[in-house]
């Protein structure tokens, strides 16, 4: 990341830092500039917020092992839906 605005694919791969409040200024100014603009992003944010409030209330040991596995594939095979990223 150059200082120039963001893409939504920039901002997904920092929303983790976002949440977590690990942004450096500049690059949570930008962050929240592309928000600004794009209902997609505000949307993808919303909807991380909303996991971590529910994942928050579940510990591992609440998983099957098969589900946590199935958790773990998923998550680990995860791709942008084509066109995303813009």
């Amino acid at each position: 990341m150059n200082g120039a605005d963001l893409t939504c694919r920039e901002l997904v791969e920092l929303v983790t830092d976002y949440l977590e409040g690990r942004l450096e200024a500049v690059h949570r100014e930008s962050f929240e500039r592309h928000l600004e603009g794009c209902r997609g992003c505000v949307a993808y944010l919303e909807q991380m917020r909303q996991l971590i409030a529910a994942l928050g209330r579940l510990r591992e040991e609440d998983l099957a092992p098969a589900a946590r596995a199935e958790l773990i594939r998923l998550f680990l095979g995860w791709r942008p839906p084509l066109g995303a990223g813009t």
